[in-house]
């Protein structure tokens, strides 16, 4: 509020979700922001607050006896607003007297962008917005000063990171230890979750396990595990304070990369290392973002994939056709933390722009780094034979590619390396008490091994 003019700011909670019928329904999943500002994890609460005179309130439903027979006693919501230190509250239906009183009064009521369907729809009642222009109705004001509250991290915050990773490594590694040659993918699929589900709530993100990798968001877990396949696993977990992990992995699935496989593989790790010890604060995300990419475009011109000056290569974003994503993200309570207020708040400053390019445009993350930051650092290497195709016909970028011998790689799938990192006063740390298994050495030395 500190931050804020004037005027009223809402923060919706969430609703239960039904998955297939009214009282079927998925696991709850609080708003980031509500849980941030007021660690209330229950449905159907929400707080108004006035920043001009500093009064919250909470507003919510106590149980009624049909309520306790099926979920047992409950806290008033009286109780569990003063365990978190606002004094005030009202029952839910209040909410839109509470609003109407500050339309008529002329205040501006600030709010941020909804993303459930429920919560549009509710914003709708109440504030008689239209339900296709609440993201642009939503506060600009608002949405900066919770960007400049939840991006740099507190030591509790980092302590419940570090936890959430620590459950990640077990994660990864078990899937490491279990890969065998016949196996269908969703086998992996469910022993990584089950180890997430044993301590922590739910994973951060549904689970991508694949050997098509050149896929970048590859759901599909109905193959079996090939000798001579590259399966990437992109996973995370999500604690019980709902902060969050994600890493990848790229592994063989018979336990020993090929050659071929290697000299890719290595080009990937050392543009991940090159970015963590690239990080430190006053650098720009972008900037490692670029310079991973030279590291990548001078491998596979080694590999004679691409020819010509890396730098000139760099700048005409010929590594947007073997990594069409941008470096990395921030992580917190959210994955991709805070993007629902969107991505050009949360991961560029004010004077920087999105670029156009493949790739670099898809950098969801470019800020000037500072302490306290918490990103995700995944470079890769996918060939894609839709998108080489594609440069190919319209001579895109030609005079760099060898489009001739990027055939022989139709098959490979992708690669994908990624850890967590924290920005300290002096550089950057990889979140956890340890890192995966990254080297081709301690990939090989982990997988088929007792």
């Amino acid at each position: 509020m500190a931050q804020m003019k004037d005027g009223i700011v809402l923060l919706l909670g969430n609703s239960e979700a039904s998955c297939n019928y009214p009282d079927n329904q998925y696991q709850f999943r609080q708003d980031s922001s509500f849980l941030y500002f007021f660690g209330l994890d229950k449905p159907n609460l929400a707080a108004v607050l006035d920043v001009e005179s500093g009064e919250e309130i909470i507003f919510g439903n106590d149980v009624d006896i049909d309520d306790i027979i099926w979920m047992g006693p409950q806290p008033m919501i009286a109780d569990q607003a003063a365990e978190v230190g606002v004094g005030k509250t009202a029952p839910f239906a209040k909410l839109a007297d509470c609003l109407k009183a500050a339309q008529q009064q002329g205040r501006t009521i600030h709010f941020l962008p909804p993303y459930r369907n429920h919560n549009k729809i509710l914003l709708h009642q109440l504030l008689g917005l239209p339900l296709t222009g609440l993201k642009e109705a939503s506060s600009v004001e608002l949405i900066k000063a919770v960007v400049a509250l939840r991006l740099v991290k507190e030591p509790c915050e980092i302590a419940e990171i570090d936890k959430a990773c620590n459950l990640g490594y077990a994660m990864h590694l078990t899937a490491m230890k279990m890969m065998r040659l016949g196996m269908v993918e969703q086998e992996l699929v469910g022993v990584m979750e089950g180890v997430c589900k044993s301590g922590g709530v739910m994973t951060s993100f549904p689970t991508i396990l694949s050997q098509h990798g050149e896929t970048l968001h590859n759901h599909y877990h109905g193959a079996v595990l090939t000798e001579g396949k590259l399966c990437v696993i992109d996973a995370g977990v999500e604690i019980a304070s709902h902060y969050c992990s994600d890493n990848t992995r790229t592994l063989p699935t018979g336990g020993k990369f090929t050659q071929k496989q290697k000299d890719v593989y290595n080009i990937v790790l050392a543009a991940n290392d090159y970015a963590r010890e690239a990080s430190r604060p006053g650098v720009t995300y972008r900037e490692v973002h670029l310079g991973a990419a030279k590291i990548i475009v001078q491998g596979l011109k080694n590999l004679g994939l691409v020819h010509g000056d890396v730098d000139e290569m760099v700048a005409a974003g010929v590594q947007g056709l073997f990594m069409p994503h941008g470096l990395g993200h921030n992580m917190g309570l959210d994955v991709h933390d805070m993007e629902d207020l969107g991505e050009n708040y949360v991961g560029y400053d004010p004077d920087q722009t999105r670029a156009k390019q493949l790739g670099l445009g898809s950098l969801r993350m470019a800020r000037r780094l500072v302490p306290g930051h918490v990103i995700t650092d995944e470079p890769g290497i996918y060939f894609i034979p839709a998108l080489i195709e594609k440069w190919k016909k319209e001579g895109h970028n030609a005079q760099f590619v060898n489009f001739d011998k990027l055939e022989s790689y139709y098959d490979f799938g992708g690669i994908r390396l990624e850890d967590d990192l924290l920005i300290t006063e002096k550089g950057a740390r990889i979140l956890g008490a340890q890192r995966l298994p990254i080297t081709v050495e301690e990939i090989e030395n982990t997988m088929y091994t007792d």
